[in-house]
């Protein structure tokens, strides 16, 4: 298939991951469809202004994040979408900017929904105090930004309340999604706080519940915080 790309430039050290960045990102897109091969070593090699050396290294970086396999005598494949690692913090920071990002923001919304209610619960009864102190701190600092908001400033204190929401669980296996927050949440938090709609009395509910150590009350307060129509995602904001 044809397919056009930019030259790359830049240290010799992260060109594969920015070779690795375009190509994902036509993956994710869709311009390159999967089940495709995608164009020989030396096209992209002409087209990225390459050595066949750091273009190996790109699609060995995309085959790990499972998104490519090469074969013999068959070339280089798209692999179907069901062998992708979404979760994977560098692939979800080069979907930033797609045009069907707000697929992937409703989609992440919709995991949110499925774990993020009983992190809040298992914050409520595991939460060292050490960690309920930071909670504690991070959530007066978004009282006061809310107040005189500032969208920057939100959005990162934000992410890190509900990031250290998956830290204070006690639970080891949702350590990964407090990373996976960390990667996409900033931009999904910029486009549902814009014109500074932030949900202070949302995420204090969330607060009061956790700092009371009351598992059911935080478990349903996140719930209501993650309403569809609590968060104006990019296709509201383009409609």
């Amino acid at each position: 298939m044809q397919s056009k790309f930019a030259t790359i430039s830049g240290s010799k050290r992260s060109l594969h991951v920015q070779v690795a960045r375009e190509i994902a990102r036509g993956i994710l897109s869709g311009e390159l469809p999967q089940g495709s091969i995608i164009p020989g070593e030396m096209a992209l090699c002409e087209q990225f202004g390459i050595s066949r050396t750091a273009l190996r290294e790109a699609v060995k970086l995309l085959t790990s994040k499972g998104l490519l396999e090469s074969r013999p005598k068959i070339g280089t494949k798209v692999v179907d979408k069901i062998h992708w690692n979404f979760l994977d913090p560098q692939l979800l920071e080069w979907m930033e900017g797609l045009q069907n990002s707000e697929i992937f923001y409703h989609q992440f919304l919709g995991l949110r929904k499925a774990i993020e209610p009983e992190a809040c619960a298992l914050a409520a009864k595991n939460a060292t105090a050490e960690q309920r102190i930071e909670l504690s701190e991070t959530f007066q600092e978004m009282v006061e930004i809310a107040e005189d908001f500032d969208q920057k400033r939100w959005a990162e204190v934000d992410m890190h309340f509900h990031r250290l929401i998956f830290l204070s669980t006690g639970n080891d296996f949702y350590l990964p999604f407090g990373n996976v927050l960390a990667t996409i949440f900033m931009s999904f938090i910029n486009h549902s706080s814009k014109d500074g709609g932030v949900c202070i009395g949302e995420h204090r509910d969330i607060y009061d519940a956790i700092m009371a150590g009351n598992e059911d009350r935080a478990r349903e307060a996140s719930r209501l915080l993650l309403r569809e129509e609590k968060h104006r995602l990019p296709s509201e904001a383009s409609a």
